[in-house]
């Protein structure tokens, strides 16, 4: 009784339907009684008589087609998870339709792994359930996979404290002793995967790229051979060189199962952003991975760092970032580069700069030069004092090119690029409307208009490097003058 009630609430928007089913019957039920009751009708009476009974036809149907269509948004609203309790935007009529969508929705496989191919998930999980998280496996996996875990969460913070939690009389926190008691009840590391999405109902997937002990190593300009991959940026500041190449130990890794297949079905394949080095790159070494992207139709996007990483990429512009990936891929497996316009606060900017690090140069030209296809995004935000990407505008900025690419093979009238490209606007729309606040808020400037410009300072690694070569130089100089002396 209690839930049959339930339905006449002032929230739900039932009794109006019941109400025009109850008026159309009323009306039928008239009009047929009067053709009954009467021996004889006038022309006027008749026309009376019809359209009563039609109009009430039309109630029944309407309040029957309304009323039908507002239990399924019901149930739905109930069941869906990204809709918040107290969300009076929630727009119901699309539910059904945004549920079907985001069960259908794109296929995206993100390739990295740390805080890089979390931004990427956070995102993304906006817009689809068909998402694919493919991280590395040496030996910090388990961190990567626990990372990965609560940003496609549905409640991020409450995963997070679970995780992180100790149980009592066991130093590992929970999240690692879970992982260890799903790969034992599976039998199999990339089957306990599989299956992690269903036990913690989070949205996509998380596997590993290969099953095999791998180590992730590099191999220095001046020939050092670095095998620890938690050593690599302290030992090329060390010795002022750079990477000349990264490599995985044993080299012959296998891919594990699901990895090709998720690649091969992607409608679009993420790379970055993330460590060039030690997160994205060596993902790419194991066996088919790059191959297997190279052959795929889907769209390959590469996330460009906002900043350069001390020990890694001193120096280094989009240019530069991309050019490693492809040479160590050995195919070329980027479409579309997506670059941060570099509009950060000089403060923050400068304490990168105390720390080695410093805003990548955006030498667009070669990198359209290469064939690829730019997009410039503002998407750089501060938090916690660091500056990192945005993951809606990063999802955003995503979708617009899956998007772009369903116009062009005349997928637009289906529901999928309808369902996305609203999300879209309204995404875009409420942008806007920060931004304005935003600006209203703050005082106006005397120099409108004009953007400061800062001047760029040289990193940690270039400052050393310079005073080597500098310090070769002078030698070389002393040296010719005492040759030049001998010789008089």
């Amino acid at each position: 009784m209690k839930g049959f009630l339930k339905w006449f609430k002032s929230g739900t928007k039932m009794k109006r339907w019941i109400f025009l089913i109850l008026l159309g019957i009323a009306l039928s039920c008239y009009g047929v009684s009067e053709i009954i009751a009467m021996k004889s009708l006038s022309i006027i009476e008749l026309i009376k008589v019809v359209v009563l009974f039609i109009t009430g036809f039309i109630f029944i149907v309407v309040g029957l087609v309304y009323s039908q269509k507002r239990v399924l948004e019901l149930l739905i609203e109930e069941t869906d998870d990204r809709i918040g309790n107290n969300d009076k935007d929630v727009n119901v009529k699309s539910l059904i339709f945004n549920k079907k969508v985001f069960n259908q929705g794109p296929k995206v496989v993100a390739i990295g792994g740390g805080s890089g191919l979390n931004t990427v998930l956070r995102g993304l999980k906006n817009y689809t359930d068909n998402i694919t998280a493919i991280v590395e496996t040496s030996e910090y996996s388990k961190q990567y996979i626990l990372e990965g875990i609560v940003a496609l969460a549905k409640n991020e913070e409450e995963m997070e404290t679970v995780l992180k939690s100790k149980i009592a009389k066991n130093r590992l926190p929970f999240g690692e002793s879970f992982l260890q008691s799903m790969q034992a009840a599976f039998s199999d590391l990339s089957v306990a995967m599989e299956n992690l999405g269903r036990v913690l109902n989070m949205t996509g997937r998380i596997i590993p790229v290969t099953l095999d002990q791998m180590n992730v190593c590099a191999e220095l300009e001046d020939g050092t051979i670095v095998e620890s991959k938690e050593k690599i940026p302290d030992i090329v500041t060390e010795k002022i060189t750079k990477i000349n190449r990264v490599f995985v130990s044993p080299t012959n890794c296998r891919t594990a199962p699901k990895v090709i297949e998720a690649i091969m079905d992607a409608d679009a394949i993420i790379i970055g952003p993330g460590s060039l080095y030690t997160n994205v790159i060596p993902n790419l070494l194991i066996k088919n991975v790059s191959k297997a992207i190279k052959e795929s139709k889907a769209k390959k996007i590469y996330i460009s760092n906002i900043m350069t990483e001390p020990g890694q990429t001193d120096d280094f512009s989009l240019y530069d970032h991309i050019m490693a990936i492809l040479e160590h891929a050995r195919n070329p497996i980027i479409d579309y580069c997506i670059y941060d316009t570099g509009e950060i606060i000089p403060e923050y900017v400068r304490k990168y700069n105390q720390k080695g690090a410093d805003l990548v140069e955006q030498d667009i030209k070669k990198v359209k030069d290469l064939g690829i296809k730019v997009v410039q995004r503002n998407f750089s935000v501060v938090e916690n004092h660091s500056i990192r990407h945005d993951p809606n505008l990063v999802a955003d900025s995503i979708i617009e090119i899956i998007c772009d690419d369903m116009v062009f093979r005349d997928m637009h009238n289906g529901p999928q690029y309808v369902s996305m490209y609203n999300k879209l606007k309204e995404s875009n729309k409420k942008r806007k409307n920060i931004e304005k606040e935003k600006k209203e808020s703050k005082p106006k400037a005397k120099n409108k208009g004009k953007r400061t410009l800062i001047p760029k300072k040289k990193s940690k690694f270039a400052s050393k490097y310079n005073e080597r070569i500098k310090s070769i130089q002078e030698s070389d100089e002393l040296r010719q003058k005492r040759l030049e002396h001998l010789n008089k």
